[in-house]
């Protein structure tokens, strides 16, 4: 005899669905793809054991882990779930709201750092000189930026240069710009683990995902060895991004993924 399914159950369907799908793809990203399959294939197990084919002994036995795995989980995939409460509370939907609470204006958000960046990064590109710069976005970004040197300075094209200069002692880190401001450079920024990326991706390409993987900045990188401009956001990273490319992102008529 079939259930009655009403609007309330198809609903509820569609949202399991929609968060099983989100999830699947932070993990295909961050290389956590096979540990996810075991999950689900343990939480379908333990579904068919207790609950279709009624074993009382070894459904009972599941249920204890399962209540323990929960902890487990969170220690297992703390980063992941970081990620995924990231672009939860970073979706245009919800910004679109805050802003209406928001007492700022247009003028207020204008991205006057857009213009003086990319023409940094197609120089230093051309000229071969590493680079790492991260754009704030939601989420603040203070406490990277008392690991280097504090800055409150206007975002100007020949000052990047310079800080990027290889006989500068701040050209190793990373600068932060947020509020249309460089706030710190020399910045040591959080270094991704994922054995996935290409082998001739350095530090700085390393540093840049761990980044957009901690928070929801938008971190530039240019190659010191290729003279390539990548970019990283989200736990998602771009290379060899043209200045067209990067002009749209900083502008945020475009994403990240749109590129790769």
């Amino acid at each position: 005899m079939w259930m009655h399914i009403g609007i309330k159950d198809i609903i509820d369907i569609l949202l399991v669905a929609f968060v099983l799908y989100q999830t699947y793809k932070l993990m295909k990203s961050s290389g956590s793809i096979a540990l996810f399959s075991g999950v689900v294939s343990f939480i379908l197990v333990w579904i068919l054991m207790s609950r279709v084919l009624e074993m009382r002994l070894i459904g009972a036995i599941l249920e204890q882990i399962v209540g323990i795995g929960f902890f487990v989980l969170v220690v297992l995939f703390q980063d992941e779930i970081r990620r995924f409460l990231l672009a939860l509370g970073s979706h245009r939907g919800w910004k679109f709201i805050s802003r209406l609470f928001s007492r700022k204006t247009e003028t207020d958000n204008e991205q006057k750092f857009v213009a003086p960046v990319v023409l940094a990064c197609m120089n230093m590109a051309r000229k071969k000189t590493g680079a790492l710069i991260v754009i704030q976005q939601d989420v603040v970004l203070t406490v990277y930026e008392h690991t280097g040197e504090m800055f409150n300075a206007d975002v100007n094209a020949r000052l990047i240069e310079n800080i990027f200069f290889k006989n500068s002692p701040l050209h190793d880190g990373a600068m932060i710009i947020a509020d249309n401001k460089i706030k710190a450079a020399g910045c040591i920024l959080p270094v991704a683990q994922n054995a996935d990326l290409p082998k001739d991706l350095g530090l700085r390409h390393r540093s840049g995902l761990g980044m957009s993987m901690e928070t929801d900045a938008i971190v530039i990188i240019v190659s010191e060895e290729r003279g390539k401009i990548s970019v990283a956001h989200m736990g998602k990273l771009c290379t060899n991004i043209s200045a067209e490319a990067l002009q749209q992102i900083l502008s945020k008529e475009k994403v990240v993924s749109d590129f790769c």
